[in-house]
C-alpha cells in the first residue's frame, strides 16, 4: 500500500503544465496555468513532462504503472519521438522526471520548461551608435558582392510573432503559423520577435531604415510565445517542426534552448530537411555546463571590440559568436537599438542563409562546418567555452559556399610591383603590392623589419611609406595576403633607404603664450614646428630647465606655473627632426 502511495505521489506532479500540443490548447489549460503561476513563480508547464522512450519500445500506454495514478499521453511532438505527458493535479513534475529517468525503456525526460526571450536593451545613452558596425565586423560587405541573399531561401523566426506590417519586413513575409493559439495570426504580442527578424532579413538597400545581414532572403514568423514573451521548450520543437514542413531553410530561436532534448530532437527533424537552426546563448553571465548541442548553432555576443560582452553566456554548447547589437525594425512601425544573444543569434542566422542563398545545395552539416571553420577565431586557439569557433565571418563563410562548399585549401599570391627588390628609395615610397585567389582576396598587409605598416581590403594595394624615419641601411619589406577561408601567404623584398645627408634643423617658434603675457596655474605652450624631413619631438623649456616633451603634432606642452616664484620668466622650445638636428625658438618672456 505504502508503494502504491508514492507512486500516486509521484505522478501528481504531471499535470500543471502550458499546453502546446498539435491541437489548441483550452481556455481551461490556460486558466489553469495563470492561476498557479499566481501562486509561485513557474519556470516551467505545469502539470507536464516531455518523455521520449528508447527505439523499439512501445511508449507510454494504459498499462504503464504511470497511466495507473492518472497520467495521460496528451500527444507526440511530429518527427521526435517526443511525448508530452499530462501529471495528475498536485503531481511532482520534477520528481516525475527523476522516476521517468531511472527507468531503462526511457531516452530522456525532461521539464517543458518556460523560457524568456534573450533580450538585451542597453541603458546607457552611449552605448547607441548609429553606424552599422555590427554588419561591418563581421564583413557582410565583402559577402555581399556575392550575393545580398536569395528569396527562395526562407529564415523562420521562432518568437514572440513578427510585425508582418513593418516598412521594412512586409515586402519579405511568407505564411507563418502561430503555436501557441494553433492559428495562421503570427503578428507580434511582445515586441521581441520584430527586432530578431529585422536582424536578420530587414529589407536593405531601399533608402529606408536599417539594413540587415541577409536582405534578399524571406521571413517565416512563427510565434511560439505568450503575451509576455515567454515560451515553452514544446512550443519551440512544434514550431520547427512547421517551420521544417513549410520550407524554411534557417531557423532562429532568439532564446536559452539549446540545453534541451525536446528541443535538440525538433532540430535534428529540422537539420534532415536540409536547414540549420541557431539559438542564442543567453545573457545571465553564467556558464552552461551542459554538452554540445550538434543539432543547434548556440551563438555568443561580442563588442564592437571583438571581445565577449559582459553579459552573455559561455558554455560547452557554444559554437559561434556574433555582434551583440544592432539598429533593427520595431513592432509597430520604426527603429531602435537592441542587444543581447537575442540579436547575435539571427546575425548568424543571417549568414547562413546568404551561404544558401550563394549555394542551396549546402547540406546543413556543411553549412555549419563551414561557418566554424570561416570564424575569426578570437579565443584560445580552436574552440573555447566563450567564443565557440570564434566570430563569424560572413565574407569568408559565403566565399567557402560559393566555391562548391569544400574547405578552400588554396593560398593567396601576394608580389610587389613597386619599388624593385635589392632598389634603393628615399622620402616617401610608394609601396605597390598584387594579388590574387582563386575565391577572393580578403587583406594585404606591409610590414617593414617586423613593424606592421598596415592593412588595405582592397585593391589596388598601396602603402606609403615614409623613409626619412629610418636609417640609410637595408630594410626588409614583407607583405602578406590573406583570403576569405584564412588562408595566407607572404612575399618579402629587400630596399635599401638612402636619403641625403640632412643638415638642417627645423625651424620653431612659440605662438602662445605671447611676450609679456601674464600666466597662472597651467599654461598650454603652443608652438610653430617645420622641417623638410619631418619634426620628431619638441621640448620645452622654462628658466633654462626643461619641462616638458611632445612628440606628437600639434606639439603642444604644458608648464605647471602654480609652484613658481611671482615675477618673469623665460620659456625656450627645441624641435628636433629625424636626423637629429635640433632648432631653437627665440625666448619669450611671460610675468606670474
Amino acid at each position: 500500500m505504502k508503494k502504491r502511495v508514492k507512486i500516486i505521489c509521484a505522478v501528481c506532479l504531471f499535470i500543471s503544465l502550458l499546453v502546446v500540443v498539435p491541437g489548441p490548447t483550452s481556455q481551461a489549460q490556460h486558466a489553469r496555468i495563470a492561476d498557479r503561476a499566481e501562486q509561485v513563480e513557474v519556470s516551467f508547464v505545469p502539470g507536464r513532462v516531455l518523455v521520449k522512450f528508447r527505439p523499439g519500445v512501445p511508449g507510454f500506454s494504459a498499462k504503464d504503472p504511470m497511466a495507473e495514478v492518472g497520467a495521460r499521453d496528451a500527444g507526440e511532438i511530429a518527427n521526435t519521438d517526443v511525448h508530452l505527458l499530462e501529471l495528475p493535479e498536485g503531481a511532482d513534475e520534477e520528481a516525475m522526471v527523476r522516476a521517468f529517468e531511472a527507468r531503462a525503456d526511457v531516452e530522456f525526460a525532461e521539464l517543458d520548461r518556460i523560457v524568456p526571450p534573450a533580450e538585451m536593451v542597453p541603458n546607457d545613452p552611449l552605448y547607441v551608435s548609429s553606424d552599422a558596425w555590427s554588419l561591418r565586423r563581421i564583413a557582410a560587405p565583402s559577402a555581399w558582392s556575392t550575393t545580398t541573399g536569395s528569396n527562395s531561401i526562407i529564415v523562420a523566426i521562432l518568437d514572440t510573432g513578427v510585425d508582418g506590417l513593418h516598412e521594412d519586413l512586409a515586402s519579405k513575409m511568407v505564411p507563418g503559423w502561430n503555436i501557441y493559439n494553433n492559428n495562421s495570426d503570427a503578428r507580434d504580442v511582445y515586441g521581441h520577435g520584430t527586432k530578431v527578424a529585422g536582424a536578420a532579413a530587414a529589407s536593405s538597400n531601399n533608402s529606408t531604415g536599417v539594413a540587415s545581414v541577409a536582405w534578399g532572403c524571406r521571413i517565416m514568423p512563427i510565434r511560439i510565445s505568450d503575451a509576455s514573451g515567454n515560451a515553452t521548450y514544446s512550443a519551440m520543437a512544434n514550431g520547427l517542426n512547421w517551420a521544417a514542413d513549410h520550407g524554411a531553410r534557417v531557423a532562429n530561436i532568439s532564446y536559452i534552448a539549446s540545453n534541451s532534448s525536446t528541443v535538440s530532437s525538433a532540430a535534428r527533424y529540422f537539420q534532415s530537411k536540409g536547414g540549420v537552426v541557431t539559438a542564442s546563448a543567453g545573457n545571465n553571465s553564467t556558464f552552461d555546463s551542459s554538452a554540445d548541442n550538434p543539432n543547434v548553432l548556440t551563438v555568443s555576443a561580442t563588442d564592437q571590440w571583438d571581445v565577449l560582452s559582459y553579459f552573455s553566456n559561455t558554455g560547452n554548447n557554444i559554437d559561434l559568436s556574433a555582434p551583440e547589437a544592432s539598429y533593427t525594425t520595431k513592432n509597430g512601425g520604426g527603429y531602435g537599438y537592441a542587444g543581447g544573444t537575442s540579436i547575435s543569434a539571427p546575425i548568424v542566422a543571417g549568414v547562413a542563409a546568404l551561404m544558401l542563398s550563394a549555394n542551396p545545395s549546402l547540406t546543413a552539416t556543411q553549412v555549419q562546418d563551414i561557418l566554424k571553420q570561416s570564424a575569426d577565431d578570437l579565443g584560445s586557439t580552436s574552440w573555447d567555452s566563450s567564443y565557440g569557433w570564434g566570430r563569424v565571418n560572413a565574407a569568408r563563410a559565403v566565399g567557402i559556399a560559393s566555391g562548391g562548399g569544400a574547405s578552400d585549401t588554396t593560398a593567396p599570391t601576394v608580389s610587389f610591383t613597386s619599388p624593385a627588390g635589392g632598389s634603393t628609395v628615399s622620402g616617401t615610397a610608394s609601396v605597390q603590392l598584387a594579388a590574387s585567389d582563386n575565391v577572393n582576396v580578403a587583406s594585404v598587409s606591409l610590414s617593414v623589419d617586423g613593424v606592421s605598416l598596415g592593412t588595405d581590403t582592397s585593391a589596388p594595394y598601396t602603402f606609403a611609406w615614409n623613409t626619412t624615419t629610418a636609417p640609410n641601411a637595408t630594410h626588409t619589406l614583407v607583405a602578406s595576403a590573406t583570403d576569405a577561408a584564412g588562408n595566407t601567404a607572404s612575399a618579402s623584398i629587400q630596399v635599401t633607404v638612402g636619403n641625403l645627408s640632412d643638415a638642417t634643423p627645423p625651424a620653431i617658434s612659440i605662438t602662445s603664450p605671447a611676450a609679456d603675457a601674464r600666466v597662472s596655474s597651467n599654461v598650454s605652450v603652443y608652438v610653430s614646428a617645420t622641417d623638410d624631413r619631418g619634426v620628431v619631438k619638441v621640448e620645452l623649456y622654462v628658466d633654462g630647465g626643461l619641462t616638458a616633451t611632445s612628440t606628437s603634432a600639434p606639439f603642444m606642452t604644458r608648464w605647471n606655473a602654480r609652484k613658481a616664484a611671482t615675477g618673469t620668466h623665460v620659456l625656450q622650445c627645441k624641435a628636433y627632426d629625424a636626423a637629429g638636428n635640433v632648432g631653437t625658438s627665440a625666448s619669450v618672456t611671460v610675468y606670474k
